[in-house]
């Protein structure tokens, strides 16, 4: 599918690139478009352009598919490294990508809906609640509780490494060192790395390959997730129209803590739960299951 690449200016004068998908046949007047980024240290190359290709085609709407700063093709602050994960400034990015779209003649600036997926996917639901602007939220697999998420993927006895491994770094960087990091993922989950657990070890080192994605993110990084819980914001979403698709053996972003904050969501909410694993979303018959729910949530919520 045609797509046109794009970039824009963040409210801190950092320029994140992209691509804009548009329906292949020829529709009149400025579209709805919907904004997607990606998880934790994912580069948009990695399964993101089969949404936005899915919707486009399907939909009478655009979409917006953009790296996060410091990763892939978009530029880091000058002051911040690359790979490095702060979700403030991601959810903030959001908003800059709606500002982007409100000043394109194509682009209808009271259709625009937002989509995020794993870590994105609590950025989403802060966002929504945040920004309003915004006519529909997608939250797939979402993060929602950095605290119970950490907790859950680091062994018990080997937190005190983590906090002695972020201890290490903030005084290295304050008497100015580069910053410290650690793999995303490891072949060995009892080895060091951001996010320990097989299947995340396959997503990355399959869909990675060919991208810009780099097997890294700095220490602050972790520091940050343990602290950001997007579950906080869900029930200031309303009125806005979410839908939050839950994996029911998810690994990565446990489905008890999604399905927590989505009771916290007020109406008008849509909630489905795939039979499968968190990365399951993305691929074979549970990505067709799930396509087909949020498109006709959108269809609904966001083309009419």
């Amino acid at each position: 599918m045609p797509r046109e690449d794009i970039s824009f200016k963040t409210a801190d004068q950092t320029t994140l690139r992209g691509w804009l998908y548009k329906p292949p046949n020829p529709i009149s007047g400025p579209l709805p478009c919907l904004v997607i980024a990606h998880g934790f240290s994912a580069v948009k190359d990695m399964i993101l352009p089969r949404f936005a290709e899915h919707f486009a085609t399907n939909l009478p709407m655009a979409c917006l598919v953009y790296d996060h700063r410091g990763f892939g093709d978009s530029d880091n602050q000058a002051s911040q490294p690359r790979q490095e994960i702060i979700p403030a400034h991601q959810i903030s990015d959001y908003s800059d990508a709606i500002t982007y779209l409100q000043r394109r003649s194509d682009i209808n600036p009271d259709r625009i809906g937002i989509w995020g997926t794993s870590y994105s996917g609590g950025h989403v639901l802060c966002v929504g609640a945040i920004d309003r602007r915004v006519k529909a939220v997608v939250s797939q697999v979402p993060f929602v509780d950095g605290w119970e998420n950490f907790h859950r993927l680091i062994r018990p006895d080997f937190v005190p490494l983590v906090n002695k491994l972020i201890q290490e770094d903030r005084l290295a960087v304050a008497a100015g060192e580069a910053p410290k990091c650690l793999p995303v993922v490891n072949e060995n989950p009892l080895a060091q790395s951001a996010l320990p657990s097989p299947d995340s070890y396959q997503f990355f080192t399959t869909y990675g390959r060919g991208t810009k994605w780099e097997n890294s993110v700095t220490v602050k990084s972790l520091e940050a997730l343990r602290g950001y819980i997007p579950a906080t914001y869900v029930e200031h979403i309303s009125p806005i129209p979410l839908l939050m698709v839950v994996a029911e053996n998810d690994q990565a972003t446990p489905p008890d803590l999604a399905l927590k904050a989505y009771a916290k969501a007020l109406e008008p909410k849509s909630l489905h739960i795939l039979r499968g694993g968190h990365f399951d979303a993305y691929d074979g018959s549970h990505f067709e299951e799930s396509i087909k729910v949020q498109t006709a949530f959108l269809r609904r919520r966001l083309c009419y």
